[in-house]
């Protein structure tokens, strides 16, 4: 079938974003980042950045580089660029780390990092762009959830240009009234297309397939998907008009960006009402962990849209951290953790047992782990997220610090479940390695 071949690079993409996540949340644990120093100081910055490109956006480009064949039924185009993009992302975010670390005064200042950061990061994301842009382009007309992917790859576009236009204006290297007002006026652009249009657009898209392949549940009869398309699309594209507008006025988007904030409570809700159709009318009965964990993303998704309301009418940096924090690593974040945990292992079985299946007898994929002790940890993962966005609202910094050290050991536990799946270490001894099977690397996958 069209698509069915492994991504040789998914499993280093995701190894990275993990190691990112990892980092960022110890990040937390040290007092790095708001609370403990201010919302727009360097440090929080830092965080910010490790978090939203190390993790998030290298577990987004990992799942699509797997899963837009998939969306698709076409093969993936430039495969060949998938590593010179990972690499030049890496190497762009590091520059970038160590700008703003110099901003902050704990290295030398050299106001090359930013400028070099911000171009190596926008080039590697175009390559990025171009590997799952040619693909959706063969596809063409684009099922619900590859629109949803093209709109997603659009966002980060612009996202990574804003980006790059902030590096440029903080480095000192592009000084001007354009940047000036951009960095004035544009960084709630640049999060909302970036978390709002880039990473929860195109977890939507994804989302929307997995759970129906994972769960055999119908499509939507009610085309309710099609309503979150465009809404969410309309939503997005007012967002990102705003980017001429204040260009050319100097003005904040107050109007626009409550619109689009009310357009994306709409959103949520018809997505949700959704997913919630997708679980009643499954075919599978039992409701495996990444679907079963999933639900806490769900949950905290709707949080974040009731803490909108809280952040419309109170415009205080605590409200719209807390909103941040809860939206990236409750609805996000949770999400991401709770779909490797059936994505590692499948990508494994495709891999090892693939070549030998109707030869010798095989494990199933739900073998390759062990759920029951899991699902502990990711209630405690969840409930420390819940915690925490009550210790921001409430100003508690030193409590948060306690919370985020319980989500990072919840995630350590999450993760070790990923590293015991690829390393087969949960299977029967009798069925682990039949003859003529692969035994698969840690973090690059054989593609097929």
């Amino acid at each position: 079938m069209p698509g069915a071949a492994l991504s040789r690079w998914t499993m280093t993409y995701f190894a990275a974003a993990l190691l990112f996540l990892i980092l960022g949340e110890t990040m937390m644990v040290a007092g790095y980042g708001f609370p403990s120093a201010p919302l727009r100081a360097p440090e929080t910055l830092m965080l910010v950045h490790i978090v939203a490109i190390g993790w998030l956006t290298l577990l987004m480009l990992g799942a699509l580089l797997q899963f837009v064949p998939v969306l698709v039924g076409r093969s993936l185009r430039a495969q060949r660029l998938a590593l010179p993009a990972l690499l030049l992302i890496l190497v762009g975010l590091l520059c970038l780390e160590a700008g703003f670390a110099a901003l902050a005064g704990m290295v030398p200042l050299y106001t090359s990092d930013l400028a070099a950061g911000a171009a190596a990061l926008v080039l590697g994301v175009a390559m990025a762009v171009m590997i799952i842009g040619l693909t959706l382009w063969q596809a063409r007309p684009l099922t619900a959830p590859a629109r949803f992917v093209a709109i997603g790859i659009g966002c980060l576009v612009v996202t990574a240009m804003l980006g790059g236009a902030f590096a440029l204006e903080l480095s000192g290297i592009a000084e001007n009234e354009i940047f000036s007002r951009l960095d004035l006026n544009g960084l709630s652009i640049h999060a909302v297309l970036g978390l709002g249009g880039w990473m929860s657009f195109t977890a939507i898209g994804v989302s929307y397939r997995l759970l129906m392949m994972f769960m055999l549940s119908p499509d939507s009869a009610a085309r309710v998907d099609r309503a979150v398309l465009w809404i969410g699309a309309g939503a997005l594209m007012l967002v990102a008009a705003g980017v001429p507008f204040i260009i050319a006025f100097a003005a904040p988007l107050t109007a626009s960006l409550t619109i689009a904030g009310i357009l994306g409570v709409v959103v949520v809700g018809l997505y949700v009402s959704d997913v919630v159709r997708i679980y009643r009318k499954r075919v599978r009965k039992t409701v495996e962990l990444n679907s079963s964990a999933s639900v806490g993303a769900y949950g905290a998704l709707v949080a974040s849209a009731a803490l909108l309301a809280i952040v419309y009418f109170d415009h205080g940096d605590y409200a719209a951290a807390a909103l941040t924090y809860a939206f990236v690593f409750g609805w996000l974040t949770g999400l991401g953790l709770a779909q490797l945990y059936k994505i590692i292992p499948f990508l494994t079985w495709l891999e090892c047992y693939g070549p030998v299946l109707g030869k010798s007898p095989t494990p199933r994929v739900q073998d390759l782990v062990r759920e029951k002790g899991a699902s502990v940890w990711f209630v405690i993962y969840y409930a420390s997220v819940a915690a925490g966005t009550i210790c921001i609202l409430s100003a508690q910094a030193n409590l948060f610090r306690g919370t985020c050290l319980v989500q990072l050991l919840a995630t350590l536990v999450i993760v070790a479940q990923y590293v015991r799946a690829r390393c087969l270490a949960d299977v029967a001894p009798a069925l682990q390695l039949p003859h003529g099977a692969r035994r698969p690397n840690l973090f690059l996958s054989r593609s097929s």
